[in-house]
């Protein structure tokens, strides 16, 4: 029996006093899995950005989406993000009879202000609320550079599939 109560008072179900005994603290394992996701950031988990210049061409896009295997790119200028392109944005004008060789990225590209992003320091939670709200397949993770001129600097990624990944590790943990 003792092994299971240490067992419940690692996880915190229980606390232990000596001379005391054991007590329930509240903590249920539900929370305890929700405390642990609300204190993983983003940081813990980003993955490499997948990044192209604004000028890039269509086609050479399409092409480097499909060998990076990604969902979307972003796309920066002088090295601050300033859009991202999906895979819907360019099945829209691949279909729509566009010369895939002429037109640039930048011409397709949901731009700036309307891009969401997430700092390394937001909670994976946070993310995950953001992917949700805004029906989104990934975020860029970015540094502030220059806060008044709304300067970004990608630093990283988080998709569905890195949050996914996440939540079934943890499940593995319990």
């Amino acid at each position: 029996m003792r092994p299971d109560l240490s067992i419940l008072t690692m996880s915190g179900i229980l606390d232990a006093k000596p001379k005391v005994g054991y007590f329930m603290t509240g903590k249920t394992r539900s929370s305890y899995v929700s405390d642990t996701i609300k204190d993983i950031s983003v940081k813990d988990v980003m993955s490499v950005p997948v990044v192209l210049d604004e000028s890039t061409n269509l086609y050479d896009a399409v092409v480097f989406m499909f060998v990076e295997d990604v969902g979307s790119i972003y796309i920066t200028n002088t090295g601050f993000l300033t859009g991202v392109v999906s895979r819907k944005d360019l099945l829209k004008s691949a279909i729509g009879g566009t010369d895939l060789h002429k037109v640039p990225i930048g011409m397709i590209m949901t731009r700036m202000p309307n891009v969401i992003y997430v700092t390394q320091d937001d909670s994976v939670l946070s993310a995950a609320v953001k992917i949700i709200e805004h029906e989104i397949d990934g975020l860029p993770v970015v540094e502030i550079v220059d806060e008044e001129n709304k300067n970004l600097k990608v630093i990283g990624r988080i998709s569905k599939t890195t949050i996914t990944r996440l939540f079934v590790e943890l499940g593995n943990e319990l």
